[in-house]
């Protein structure tokens, strides 16, 4: 069978932060690519704001390196689980995958993923060690712990015959050997196994077109653009093709424009072929998993499988009466049009009406997902209001199912009581726990979905910051009946309109924690602070001081009150309970009762507890 051995196509998968994209842009600088005076930055392929500010990756990138007379196409893919549809279609464009593993972490539990992924797809693996010049790093034993992985993800055995290279892709350094003093600064061992060991695409450009839509992007110029690989035949510019829609329908159009990628660079290009990664323009209406044909052969490629979201929020526009004052779209028209060109490049993500006509349900694969598109939305100047995120329940062999997730904590063993404590009350089920070293304990859970939600700001209260919790899904079992893990905490809530002021935070700071600064503008129903006890308290944050002619000496403003605590976005969502709201602005995000009215709320709260 003829292949194209001037090509490897290949995608890098990890844990998240085990040297995906900082292995990459080592791989750019070292190759034969980039001209000498250009200096690329720390992890060029992070392009997102939100993915520099983080360090993470959310979005699959593409690039190609220039190796001698070879050109390797280079996918980097998330780390999260939360986006984990991003390497699921990443999976279907490559013939060969790098897995890179901390040499100090070992294979953690989106390792387990990606991997998974990988070999379901039947694709050559290469091992990268990464990071063998961390302190307390065990290359040797990550090796086992790989090994192991591969064997019980039933590999085959030329997938368990898989090259391995050490790496410190920080310093630049790679070497065949686990021994720290045999690295040195060249890329070539990673280069040169990828050339040897990833197979060459096949090259069956003779026959019709087939190219598959693996991801999309946008241009305000040509519209719409089709990533993916060409699986057969050619394509050149204005060649006129068809397309097999998802639907079952057929399209014609014509090609108005082919890109290649070249270091970090999409570039023109007037022709391409079988085992090709291309960007193709010219028609406004093509979707990820979508076959690209010649008219005269018309057969559709396997369409993409995307793994279903597993959580979802109720998005709407805001109603506070702080509505409108802060954003630059804020009607239902302009959200549910953000909402719909999201789903154009996010697979994973779903958007249903409700019976509301100002409110959607969003679903997506997790809590980092979801708040990572509403954090898009506040920095595009959109307005809107979400719901507390809520597992999607599904009926499996008519019985109801909830999501339940593999959790894998390494903590201090100080900690890993009050954990365990915990997450068996969040009904976590321990399945190991370990001693690795250095006074750490490695825990692992199954536990539901629904119980994790909101559990990370208590974890890294309870390990003081030292902890690091990993989950991803596993599968729907059972729903845990008569059980509800909602927040521990009542609310304070504002009772009237006004700016908060320090003499009325002093008066109610000794109830729980006050979230908002004196001279903070808030409204009736808006959530203030966290009530100590269970129980919602209604305050009043804004009552000033009376005004007296009379001073006495030394009582000039020396009132102190205790530095609030100011939630983030993802704290904000995990802190909400059912009857309440995140109000969501490009320059604040307030918490909020569903019923703003405080005699209302009460009327409602007694109506409840009447019913139950």
């Amino acid at each position: 069978m003829k292949t194209r051995d001037d090509i490897r196509n290949i995608a890098i998968i990890a844990h998240v932060d085990h040297g995906k994209t900082t292995l990459v842009n080592e791989l750019l600088k070292q190759s034969d690519t980039l001209d000498e005076h250009v200096q690329i930055e720390d992890r060029a392929m992070d392009t997102n704001d939100i993915e520099r500010e983080r360090g993470i990756t959310i979005l699959s990138k593409n690039t190609a390196v220039r190796y001698g007379d070879k050109q390797i196409n280079i996918l980097d893919t998330p780390g999260h689980a939360d986006f984990g549809g991003e390497v699921e279609r990443i999976m279907r464009m490559v013939d060969g995958v790098l897995l890179v593993v901390d040499a100090f972490e070992g294979t953690m539990p989106q390792t387990r993923f990606v991997l998974k992924k990988a070999l379901e797809q039947h694709l050559t693996p290469v091992v990268v060690i990464n990071k063998v010049d961390r302190p307390g790093s065990r290359p040797s034993e990550v090796v086992d712990e790989v090994l192991d992985l591969f064997i019980e993800l039933g590999a085959d055995e030329e997938q368990l015959d898989f090259p391995i290279i050490y790496t410190s892709a920080m310093n630049g350094t790679s070497s065949y050997d686990d021994d720290l003093s045999t690295q040195e600064h060249t890329m070539k061992p990673v280069f040169d196994t990828i050339v040897d060991a990833i197979p060459a695409p096949i090259d069956n450009s003779d026959e019709p077109l087939q190219f598959q839509v693996a991801m999309l992007d946008y241009d305000d110029f040509v519209g719409r653009i089709g990533i993916g690989r060409i699986f057969r035949g050619t394509i050149k510019v204005g060649d006129s093709v068809t397309v097999m829609k998802l639907d079952g329908s057929t399209q014609d159009f014509r090609v108005t424009k082919l890109m290649g990628f070249f270091g970090l660079k999409k570039l023109d290009i007037n022709e391409a072929k079988a085992g090709d990664l291309i960007a193709i323009s010219g028609m406004e209406d093509i979707n990820v998993g979508e076959t690209v044909v010649d008219p005269s052969a018309k057969e559709a490629l396997p369409i993409l499988r995307i793994d279903k979201p597993t959580l979802q929020m109720t998005f709407g526009t805001n109603t506070s009466p702080f509505a409108g004052q802060e954003g630059k779209f804020v009607t239902a028209r302009q959200l549910i049009d953000r909402l719909e060109r999201e789903l154009h490049t996010d697979v994973s993500l779903r958007v249903d009406e409700t019976d509301d006509p100002g409110s959607w349900t969003v679903s997506g694969r997790g809590e980092l997902h979801l708040s990572i598109l509403i954090e898009n939305l506040r920095r595009e100047g959109y307005e809107l209001q979400v719901s507390r995120p809520q597992v999607i329940i599904r009926e499996i062999d008519g019985e109801k199912c909830e999501p339940f997730e593999s959790v894998q904590i390494d903590t201090p063993e100080e900690y890993s009581g009050s954990i365990i404590q915990t997450l068996s009350e969040r009904k976590g089920n321990m399945q190991n726990m370990e001693n690795v070293g250095n006074g750490q304990t490695r825990l692992t859970f199954l536990a539901p979905s629904r119980g994790l939600i909101g559990y990370s700001a208590e974890f890294l209260s309870l390990t003081r910051g030292y902890g690091i919790m990993n989950h991803t899904f596993e599968k729907y079992l059972p729903v845990v009946k008569n059980w509800n893990p909602g927040r521990r905490n009542g609310a304070l809530v504002s009772i009237n309109k006004g700016k908060t002021t320090t003499y009325a935070t002093m008066g109610i700071e000794d109830r729980g924690t006050i979230f908002v600064d004196p001279g903070t503008e808030v409204y009736e129903g808006m959530i203030v602070g966290k009530n100590s006890r269970d129980n919602d308290i209604s305050v009043n944050i804004t009552k000033g001081k009376k005004q007296t002619n009379v001073r006495a000496a030394g009582s000039d403003d020396t009132s102190k009150i205790n530095e609030p605590q100011h939630l983030t976005l993802e704290e904000s969502l995990e802190f909400l309970n059912e009857d309440e709201l995140c109000e969501v602005t490009p320059e604040n995000v307030r918490l909020r009762k569903s019923i703003l009215n405080t005699n209302e709320r009460e009327k409602q709260s007694k109506r409840n507890r009447h019913n139950n």
